[in-house]
């Protein structure tokens, strides 16, 4: 995991411990103010959030405990978790670049390419200039690796 993931899920751990935690903890007590719990659906809403919020801190504290950061920026050579690879697909000549990173923090719309997807694993240990085929869902695509940097 790149230091930006482990700070991003760290942080997001944070505020559901010090915010959505007691919030809910709130919630539910004013709820059961409310008297009757058994047809009472703010209450029964309230214990559902928790149930949410509950397992995402579960989720959050294992995936954080068990992290390694990598420093990309220490890397350099062929493609490896952590490089921002710049891509040209040799069908359409656009240019794409993406960064490996882990699964938790992959975002497509951010450039941030899970290092398990078939196209990351194309990627893993090829050079400036080499090419790529990828079984896409919508056929195979080919990519022209043009530029390999470690941030």
């Amino acid at each position: 995991m790149t230091r930006a993931g482990f700070d991003q899920l760290d942080e997001e751990l944070r505020e559901l411990k010090g915010i959505e935690r007691p919030a809910v903890i709130r919630a539910i007590a004013e709820a059961r103010e409310h008297g009757d719990l058994s047809e009472n659906a703010e209450y029964h809403a309230a214990r559902e959030k928790q149930s949410f919020v509950e397992g995402r801190i579960k989720e959050l504290e294992m995936v954080l405990s068990r992290a390694e950061v990598i420093d990309p920026s220490k890397l350099s050579g062929s493609v490896k978790f952590g490089a921002r690879v710049t891509l040209v697909d040799e069908d359409t000549e656009e240019e794409k670049t993406f960064q490996l990173v882990g699964e938790q923090e992959a975002d497509l719309e951010r450039g941030l390419l899970n290092v398990r997807s078939p196209l990351a694993r194309a990627l893993i240990g090829k050079d400036e200039g080499d090419t790529v085929e990828v079984v896409t869902p919508g056929g195979e695509k080919s990519y022209e690796i043009i530029a390999i940097k470690y941030a």
